[in-house]
């Protein structure tokens, strides 16, 4: 898997983030049996910066935790069969032939806030917050109570899996 992570931000988190958003990230492809290599990228950032990007693609005016931008239209979640088609040549790395998954931004001072308003650690809040937006970028959402509830075991099933718990 090719993970790009850029880190925009004076504050500092003082953990170590890329191996906590890789074996996250590796976690959770590995959960959904994803058949191909593949590409994301991460962005960690302040609250402007996640405001910023929230205006401007979401049309809300607020900070939140973390953004997902999924590359591939999923039909359903976690169903990679949609990749077969004539036209997923769009969703792959022409140079290295890795599934290009999608974007996220995190956050930094939410993960702060929210480790402590939790009552966990800010290496468990990156994780959760990683693994949340993989299921986006793998086609999952929370629209309703049942997708939802589906996409929070999954999250809860990774991060049990990498023994990462509140």
């Amino acid at each position: 898997m090719n993970i790009e992570i850029s880190y925009e931000s004076e504050d500092k988190l003082g953990i170590p983030y890329e191996e906590i958003i890789e074996k996250v990230a590796l976690e959770a492809m590995k959960y959904e049996h994803c058949p191909y290599e593949a590409e994301i990228n991460v962005l960690l950032t302040d609250d402007d910066r996640i405001k910023e990007l929230n205006s401007q693609f979401r049309y809300i005016d607020n900070t939140t935790d973390v953004l997902s931008f999924p590359m591939v239209d999923f039909q359903r979640g976690g169903d990679f069969s949609v990749l077969e088609d004539e036209l997923s040549d769009m969703y792959f790395h022409p140079g290295t032939g890795d599934l290009l998954l999608g974007d996220i931004a995190i956050s930094i001072q939410k993960i702060r806030s929210q480790a402590e308003a939790y009552g966990h650690s800010l290496e468990r809040e990156l994780a959760f917050l990683v693994a949340h937006s993989m299921f986006h970028l793998m086609g999952y959402d929370h629209v309703d109570d049942r997708e939802r509830e589906i996409m929070e075991g999954k999250q809860r099933e990774v991060l049990d899996n990498l023994g990462i718990v509140r």
